[in-house]
């Protein structure tokens, strides 16, 4: 009898694979093939996720990144056989405590001193960013994708790599802020901004829906390009790349300011801040001895609170009351996408 059930058995395995040879078969619910299973998660295509936590643009806050995927925030896109992670992130929704601003970013697990230092690659594309604001406020249109960020002290940012574009404008620019780590009270800090592609935060507009002329070698929506950011030995070595653009380099010290007097502020300072008083110096060993931490992703500078607060970060942006859905229907969300991306230790800066 058992051997008759064998014979049975593999009579109509034969049966099954004869006849799904000959006509595909409709699928059972709930299963899916082999073939069928194309979807990815970001830690398919950017291994390093499991050095990272994430937070995003709805509040979720996750720790363990492998195969993990959120619909509409953190996904993989196949562009030409391509796959990319997304991320995605509306002008309102929630986000930490230390920001206004919605992201659905990558946080570094593990910290560092700036004397023993870390490396951050990433090749990216920006695929939209909002398309309301204040054109006078220099936050406006804009999104962070890549930061170091202190966890002791003031908590201040010694870099943010923003891209930046107009509306109506084709090309947008690349540039990367430096956050003094305030000497005293943290009420006067401010960011010094250095252009790489393009012009830097400071170049606005007249009013809020007249626009500066459009930087002409800036880089496009969905053009690629991409950073480096090295510590080494207390120094910040930054690289960026984008192909028919030359590569920019520079440098920066962590470990000593160059913003330690009044004398030292920057002009494009005292004119960019000065309807919000901002004169602040940094203490003389900038962020030497504090914890830093990575982050890369999409932190969207776009926000709903009134330019007249802030003419420098509260950019007026259509929320649509916190609606999600609404936000990204109209255009009131940042996306940005990375096709690779590499956590590791400092390196020596190449001559």
């Amino acid at each position: 009898m058992k051997k008759f059930a064998l014979t049975l058995m593999s009579f109509l395995v034969i049966v099954a694979c004869k006849n799904n040879a000959e006509t595909p078969s409709e699928p059972v619910e709930g299963v899916v093939s082999v073939n069928e299973k194309t979807a990815k998660y970001p830690s398919d295509v950017i291994p390093f996720m499991d050095d990272w936590k994430i937070l995003l643009g709805d509040g979720t806050s996750i720790k363990e990144l492998v195969n993990y995927e959120k619909e509409n925030f953190f996904y993989v896109e196949n562009e030409n056989d391509k796959d990319w992670v997304v991320y995605k992130t509306p002008n309102s929704g929630i986000t930490s405590r230390t920001s206004s601003n919605t992201r659905t970013e990558l946080g570094q697990k593990e910290y560092w001193i700036p004397e023993v230092g870390g490396k951050l690659t990433g090749i990216l594309k920006v695929e939209h960013v909002s398309t309301s604001g204040d054109a006078r406020v220099a936050a406006s249109y804009s999104v962070v994708v890549g930061q170091i960020h202190s966890d002791d002290g003031h908590e201040n940012e010694p870099l943010k790599i923003f891209y930046k574009k107009f509306p109506g404008h084709t090309k947008g620019s690349v540039f990367w802020n430096y956050e003094i780590n305030t000497k005293g009270d943290n009420s006067g800090r401010w960011d010094y901004a250095t252009a790489v592609w393009g012009d830097d935060y400071s170049v606005i507009g007249t009013s809020p829906d007249i626009y500066p002329e459009e930087p002409l070698d800036g880089i496009a929506l969905g053009e690629e390009f991409s950073y480096e950011v090295n510590v080494y030995k207390g120094i910040m070595y930054l690289t960026f790349a984008s192909e028919g653009h030359d590569t920019k380099t520079f440098t920066k010290n962590l470990l000593k300011s160059d913003f330690a007097t009044k004398e030292d502020i920057p002009q494009q300072i005292r004119t960019l801040y000065a309807s919000i008083g901002r004169d602040g110096v940094e203490r003389e060993n900038a962020y030497a001895g504090e914890m830093q931490y990575f982050k890369q992703g999409a932190y969207n500078q776009a926000n709903g609170k009134k330019p007249e607060d802030n003419m420098v970060w509260s950019t007026g942006a259509e929320i649509y009351d916190g609606d999600i859905a609404k936000q990204y229907a109209n255009g009131s969300y940042t996306e940005v996408w990375f096709k690779e991306a590499t956590l590791s230790e400092a390196t020596p800066p190449t001559e």
